[in-house]
């Protein structure tokens, strides 16, 4: 009875393994299982700050102006530095 347990227990092992291996190699090769959400992840746009250089997401940055006046800063530091030039 014992024999017969480990034998499931080792047959479902080798079952997820193999399941997640060839799992792997589709996502890998770009296979979208059906009913998956098209596009999967999507590209962020990025703006530039104009004192450092460093590349920021717009939701995350702190601006400064209005409209097509407006700037984006990585940091409390340069934005100051911006507004003292």
């Amino acid at each position: 009875m014992a024999r017969l347990i480990l034998w499931a227990i080792l047959l479902y092992v080798l079952w997820r393994v193999g399941w997640r291996l060839l799992k792997g190699v589709f996502e890998g090769m770009g296979y979208q299982a059906p009913g998956a959400a098209a596009g999967g992840a999507r590209s962020v746009g990025l703006v530039k700050d104009p004192m450092c250089g460093t590349f920021v997401m717009p939701s995350k940055a702190l601006t400064s102006g209005s409209g097509s006046d407006m700037r984006f800063f990585c940091s409390e530091k340069c934005r100051s530095e911006y507004a003292a030039k």
